[in-house]
């Protein structure tokens, strides 16, 4: 024997012996233990285990351990409640305990590991001897598979080397802890041998007697007895399974198969599972898994479709009774459902619905199912960033699904149902797989007529499915995805728009989901518009319908306390039901001034008007921006500043005015971030006016890039900027050139008022904007 003394953190095991090549699992709740694990994971891994000769004792000595313990290697921990932890070891190597080395958190060990250089002593004939006696007694102990499985004792059986047969049988051995620690502390090869012989005659021996006992109780029962009992058992084995009734399943699951409308595939598969069920009786927890994906296949509408409206005139009403404006949205719609009365063809587009939050795309999506009498399935994807949540999960994890389409299908019951997929723009992706990549195949004409869901396995047809999606933002849908789809944009409401959506669906919606009668409430028209202009500020109406039915639950709260029938909100009242109003419009200057231009921004909510200040003044040629403006916006102003300089001989700028001079740009409310290149010819105005001393047109505003030769480049949300000028008062608007087919897509009502003048370069913007 060889040995190799080392210092290992340790812990005392109670009722466990651990031996080398073993893995097991324990719990460790003393702190000391707990402390010893946790430092010997922040050294290598390695732990000595020693077995305690009582288990009452609480805090052991080196008297009350056994002096033989294991080296191992921590392979796992896991923390489980009342702060106790589980710990997995994997015994390594055998070692005397020779002392503790003195640490108050844990205990520490001096010990011993052994090197077992005994083996080549024994000759050829004596080791072949040996395999065949310990096999003998192996098969001997094990007989009629009550302490070893089948499985394990042929594995055993097939080791014809001496060590490593001694070593598999002690490690499988179900014995008492005393009698493991007996093959522990047998060194070498013979010792452990001869040990693990006498260990294995005497448990043979044992099991012999108890078998013969057994024996001998059941012959005294009674046969009609046995019977009775065992029948009562199966009872209460099958009612807590609830598995009584699993011929009468396998029985319904059969005649489903045989009327299930379906192609081939599906129905041979399911066959097979069916088959595969019957033959899990025994084995609750397959037949667990088996009865589920079973149960989805049977679910799942495969040639099984609704009929279509096909009535163009009622579909047409449907869509004009939901949604007020929406005109492309509707046309789109109706062209789709002509081209199929006309073609006799599904063939469904993917249309996509971009705009901002509360303009209804959601619930445009359920129009359209009810205009075309489809079945609506919505499925939300904000946020979602498992690839497994649109392909499903397979089959060989515990509690897998399918994915949220074939899930989607299974809600709807046909094939070709309207699915919803709100907030596309809102998925990511991490180590579980990329949404949009998994949203690809879903989402191709060409390939999702063989949609492959994991734990579905079979192709499923989503040809037929009219796929609409909705997002805020096609900025951040990957361009593959974004290919697929047909986009329709869906802008920001004008306000009679809202005052319209408001009188005819959200006023009549929350009276009726407040509780309120027919005409217990009235909102004049210019309460209306106070709501709008000075309660909301969005590009939607959710928040206005918010409002609303805030004006709703006080009315009734006044028709309950105060006793009256009806009541009557006016633009002088409105405080009393809103409070005092939160927005206010940033109105038109009343006059010009020198350095101070209005542009026009777009926002999450709609249109705004920037306010941009510029001041310059003595000092060594600093150029501030101030305002929290975002990277893109700061080099537009830099562009600007350097279209400038070099126009300068033209305004008669002096040559030192740059460097003896510090020009500082403001755009008010500093709070709030702003970005993006349209206010690049605002700023380059608003500097030459500061520096020249020409005032700028108070009436006027303009949106649009500049170049670095002073080219005016298109802008995009234009509706929405135009709209803001109207409502702060603004007659003359600047708009990039090349956006003129924009403004000629637009309707009356939002130009109306407005005299637009296209630009194409930066001389005529300051020849319409500086007063001379």
């Amino acid at each position: 024997m060889n040995d190799t003394e080392y210092v290992l953190p340790t812990v005392a095991l109670r009722g466990v012996t651990v031996l080398p090549g073993m893995v097991v699992h324990f719990d460790v709740n003393r702190e000391k233990s707990i402390h010893a694990i946790e430092e010997a994971m922040a050294e290598d891994n390695r732990l000595f285990l020693v077995t305690q000769r009582k288990l009452e004792v609480a805090e052991p000595t080196l008297d009350d351990l056994y002096r033989i313990g294991t080296v191992s290697e921590i392979r796992k921990i896991a923390r489980l409640p009342r702060d106790m932890i589980q710990v997995t070891v994997e015994g390594i190597d055998r070692a005397e305990l020779l002392d503790f080395e003195s640490t108050d958190k844990f205990l520490r060990s001096r010990i011993s590991v052994f090197t077992d250089d005994s083996t080549p002593t024994i000759d050829d004939d004596r080791r072949e001897a040996m395999v065949r006696n310990l096999k003998e007694l192996v098969s001997i102990y094990s007989a009629g598979g009550r302490n070893l499985s089948r499985e394990l004792l042929i594995r055993i059986l097939d080791i014809d080397q001496l060590e490593k047969l001694v070593d598999q049988i002690s490690i499988n051995l179900p014995v008492p802890s005393e009698k493991q620690q007996r093959l522990l502390n047998a060194i070498g090869l013979q010792e452990r041998y001869d040990v693990l012989c006498e260990t294995l005659a005497r448990e043979a021996s044992v099991e012999r007697i108890r078998y013969e006992l057994q024996e001998k109780v059941k012959q005294r029962l009674d046969k009609n007895q046995r019977e009775y009992v065992l029948r009562e058992q199966l009872k209460e084995i099958r009612e807590e399974l609830g598995d009584d009734n699993t011929q009468t399943e396998i029985a319904k699951f059969k005649r489903q198969c045989e009327e299930l409308k379906a192609p081939k595939e599906v129905k041979d598969t399911l066959r097979n599972e069916i088959r595969r069920f019957e033959n899990t009786a025994g084995n609750p927890s397959e037949g667990g898994v088996i009865r589920g994906y079973i149960e989805t296949l049977l679910g799942l509408p495969w040639n099984k479709m609704s009929r279509d409206n096909r009535d163009l005139k009622k579909a047409r009403q449907i869509l004009e009774e939901d949604h007020y404006g929406l005109e492309k949205v509707k046309e789109r719609i109706l062209e789709y459902l002509a081209v199929r009365l006309v073609t006799k063809k599904a063939d469904a587009p993917i249309l996509c619905l971009v705009g901002p939050p509360g303009t209804g795309k959601t619930s445009i999506a359920k129009s359209i199912a009810k205009a075309l009498n489809k079945v609506f399935v919505r499925i939300s994807l904000g946020g979602v960033r498992d690839e497994a949540e649109i392909r499903g999960h397979r089959r060989t994890y515990i509690g897998a699904m399918p994915g949220r389409i074939a899930e989607g299908l299974h809600h709807a019951g046909v094939k070709n149902p309207l699915m919803l997929l709100d907030e596309i723009d809102k998925t990511s992706s991490d180590y579980k797989g990329d949404i949009a990549s998994a949203l690809l195949e879903v989402l191709d004409p060409e390939e999702n007529s063989h949609f492959s869901d994991h734990y579905v396995e079979v192709p499923i047809d989503l040809s037929q499915v009219l796929f609409i999606a909705t997002a805020n933002d096609v900025q951040t849908i990957p361009r593959p995805l974004l290919d697929r789809m047909e986009l329709i944009e869906i802008n920001s409401y004008t306000e009679n728009e809202k005052k319209h959506i408001a009188r005819e669906h959200l006023i009549p919606k929350q009276i009726e989901a407040n509780g309120l009668k027919k005409g217990q409430l009235v909102i004049e028209d210019e309460a209306l518009d106070e709501i709008i202009s000075r309660y909301t500020k969005e590009a939607g109406v959710r928040s206005l319908e918010r409002q609303i039915g805030h004006i709703c639950r006080k009315t009734a709260l006044r028709i309950q306390e105060d006793d009256v029938k009806s009541v009557t909100v006016t633009k002088e009242n409105l405080e009393d039901f809103l409070g005092r109003g939160k927005f206010t419009v940033n109105m038109a200057n009343p006059k010009p001034e020198i350095g101070i231009v209005r542009g026009l921004a777009w926002t999450s909510v709609g249109g705004d008007t920037l306010e941009i200040e510029v001041n310059v003044m003595p000092g060594k040629g600093e150029f501030l921006l101030t305002g929290q403006l975002g990277d893109v916006m700061k080099e537009s102003a830099r562009t600007g500043i350097s279209y400038i300089r070099s126009v300068s001989s033209q305004y008669q700028i002096p040559d030192d005015f740059f460097t003896g001079n510090d020009i500082h740009i403001h755009i008010p409310e500093g709070a709030v971030p702003k970005d993006g290149p349209s206010a690049g010819i605002t700023m380059a105005t608003a500097m030459l006016s500061a520096i020249t001393k020409r005032p700028v047109r108070a009436d006027l505003a303009m949106t649009g890039e500049i170049t670095l030769r002073g080219r005016v480049l298109p802008i995009g949300g234009l509706k929405e900027k135009l709209l803001a000028a109207k409502k702060a008062g603004i007659r003359t608007v600047l708009v990039p050139a090349e956006n003129k087919p924009d403004v000629m897509e637009m309707d009356a009502e939002i130009t109306e008022g407005l005299e637009i003048i296209y630009v194409s370069r930066m001389e005529e913007v300051l020849g319409h904007a500086l007063i001379a």
